[in-house]
């Protein structure tokens, strides 16, 4: 059996910073960028063609270490194989041949170039040794962490439904969705990170928060969610609920639109919508029922800025969901679902479910929807 031509490519690594090389030629790879390298040529071992591309490509001499990141298919068959070097104290490389500009990347601006789609996976891994992980807010289920510029997050069964959605939404135009960069060699999705805040507890008990723009913003983003998706496809897919279709003119929920799960910029307007593992096939008025427990009735009080916040979710979304009384009743019946969904898959198995049962959010839940019963009539006369 004929092996495959080998392709070696260098992570050229100084100070903490991965040199980047942008492809000039040929006009298929021009404007991407990649590691330096090239073809081994017969005769040749892998280290030792390494170190004559970079000769040739770069005009320095390198040390050639570990193997790093799994090796990739190349469009025509090749592989490329990668492998850890430095350059000695003092040499500068500079582009000779096929490449029209260098750069240093830090783990804060690996994600900021258009890297030729064999190397990401060894990007990746190249990130994971540059940085520390960092352990980031938003979510309730545990796991995502930040590397350099890029956050990571488990997957499962339910993934490929997902990243199918983002990359439907990216295409459709709808703003203030996560980056998809991929897998990294540890199977965990790869995100380009956004800088901002999470929206918190002490924003949400702020009256002037639940009458502001940034609720009125949610109902609309969220109704541009669902119109994006009235064509997404039919077929039956396996999401964290299960494995479901779209029905005939329906749309894809996000089913988790949270203060845990938005993020906000500098001058506190909406940046980015996290977390999308609970989208699934659904209800438009469940998808915005939920919303308005977790951004305008959670915590019980101040019923003139629950009213007024209800108001502007419902006619940010607009037709046929902008009567707020109507969302109002439909958000009991939308908390005690979630309590079921939320248990049945922590005893199918389902690892972030499980911690959700441990911090006690069922009962809390269930406690919530028995309280804004309580308090329905004296909402809906103030909506009235």
């Amino acid at each position: 059996m004929t092996r495959p031509q080998v392709v070696v490519g260098a992570a050229i690594v100084r100070d903490g910073q991965l040199l980047a090389a942008r492809r000039s030629a040929p006009s298929a790879v021009a404007g991407g960028w990649e590691f330096p390298g090239g073809k081994v040529e017969p005769g040749e071992t892998e280290v030792g063609a390494l170190r004559r591309e970079c000769c040739e490509e770069l005009g320095v001499q390198v040390d050639v270490g570990a193997r790093v990141g799994p090796d990739a298919a190349l469009p025509g068959g090749a592989l490329l194989r990668v492998y850890l070097a430095t350059v000695p104290a003092g040499d500068e490389p500079a582009a000779l041949q096929d490449h029209d500009r260098l750069a240093w990347l830090g783990p804060d601006r690996l994600a900021g170039v258009a890297w030729l789609p064999a190397d990401w996976p060894v990007v990746h891994a190249v990130a994971d040794l540059l940085a520390t992980p960092e352990p980031l807010a938003g979510g309730r289920v545990g796991g995502a962490v930040r590397v350099g510029d890029t956050v990571r997050r488990p997957t499962g069964a339910w993934t490929p439904a997902v990243h199918a959605l983002l990359a439907h939404v990216h295409a459709a135009g709808l703003p203030h969705v996560p980056d998809l960069l991929g897998t990294d060699p540890d199977g965990r999705e790869v995100l380009r990170f956004v800088p901002g805040r999470t929206v918190g507890d002490d924003d949400v008990v702020d009256p002037a928060f639940r009458r502001g723009a940034l609720v009125a913003s949610l109902g609309a983003w969220l109704r541009a969610l669902h119109d994006a998706t009235t064509d997404f496809p039919a077929e039956p897919l396996t999401w964290r609920r299960g494995r479901v279709a779209r029905s005939a003119g329906g749309v894809i929920c996000h089913n988790d639109l949270s203060p845990h799960n938005v993020v906000v910029d500098a001058d506190g307007r909406l940046a980015v919508v996290l977390d999308w593992d609970m989208a699934a096939p659904g209800n438009r008025g469940d998808d915005l029922a939920f919303a308005a427990w977790q951004f305008v009735l959670r915590h019980g009080d101040r019923p003139e800025a629950e009213a007024a916040g209800l108001r502007a979710l419902a006619e940010g979304y607009g037709q046929p969901l902008d009567d707020p009384v109507a969302v109002l009743d439909r958000v009991g019946p939308r908390l005690r679902g979630a309590v079921r969904f939320m248990r049945r898959g922590a005893a199918a198995g389902d690892p972030g479910l499980q911690r959700l049962l441990t911090t006690g959010i069922p009962e809390a839940t269930e406690a919530g929807a028995r309280a804004l019963a309580r308090r329905r009539d004296a909402l809906v006369a103030l909506l009235r």
